[in-house]
């Protein structure tokens, strides 16, 4: 079972590894049961700090894993260290557990030529695996509206129970703990642009970049007029998270 969430500050990670992970929802797969999966970074902890809705949506989600390797260091100098876990790193082994489990799958988020292209990359890569229900919505969509409810419920009447968010935070988060709410038995995973790189549309910093820890880096330079603020405001908190991680070690 997934322990009671470790925080710092507004972080809680109670899934430490994509192993654990997997396994539960392998679980819930089996029980009919279903979940909400977010990966949280740094750019997330800032927006919590700005948005109570968001903060509400972090706490109905069932699992939360570290995507980013601030926050692996972060829980790191917390005596409690974890694994990085990207959302878009997820994007495989669950579409290999889906296909073993004969799991049905929905995308939502994106465009309809991304998730087109993604759903025949996948149900190659991964053979059994049954995409069965593509939504794209419009420009401006709100996840907490109506509209929402009706692609919730359609992903549902698919007969999907894995439904991949490609929204972007915090839409994505706040859909998923609607989702899961509304619809108890589907599973939802927010996986930010992982659709668009397996579709071509997007380009991932090379596998090396990643492995020392620099993919941030890479970003910046190939998308820096969108990104510049952002890093900027995940640089100004790091300090005070790591002080305060720091205090959460020296209790333990």
């Amino acid at each position: 079972m997934i322990e009671a969430p470790d925080q710092i500050e507004n972080l809680r990670v109670n899934v430490p590894t994509q192993a654990a992970l997997l396994s539960d929802l392998r679980a819930r797969f089996a029980t009919g049961r279903g979940f909400a999966v977010a990966t949280v970074n740094l750019d997330h902890l800032v927006k919590l700090r700005r948005d109570a809705g968001f903060r509400a949506a972090y706490a109905a989600q069932t699992h939360v894993v570290a995507d980013g390797n601030p926050i692996v260091w972060l829980q790191r100098l917390a005596g409690k260290p974890v694994e990085l876990v990207p959302g878009s790193d997820l994007i495989d082994p669950l579409m290999d557990l889906a296909a073993q489990a004969g799991v049905g799958v929905g995308f939502l988020g994106s465009t309809e030529a991304v998730l087109a292209r993604a759903a025949e990359q996948l149900e190659a890569r991964h053979p059994g695996l049954s995409v069965v229900a593509r939504i794209a919505p419009p420009l401006g969509f709100d996840p907490t509206g109506p509209e929402a409810d009706r692609m919730i419920d359609e992903i549902a009447a698919s007969g999907a129970r894995l439904c991949l968010l490609a929204l972007g935070a915090p839409k994505q988060e706040v859909l998923a703990a609607r989702g899961y709410a509304r619809q108890p038995h589907l599973g939802f995973v927010s996986i930010g642009a992982g659709l668009d790189f397996i579709a071509g549309t997007q380009k991932r910093a090379p596998r090396w970049v990643r492995r020392i820890a620099m993919e941030w880096l890479w970003r910046m330079l190939t998308d820096w007029k969108r990104l510049a603020a952002r890093y900027r405001d995940c640089g100004l908190i790091l300090p005070g998270l790591a002080i305060r991680a720091l205090r959460q070690r020296g209790k333990r």
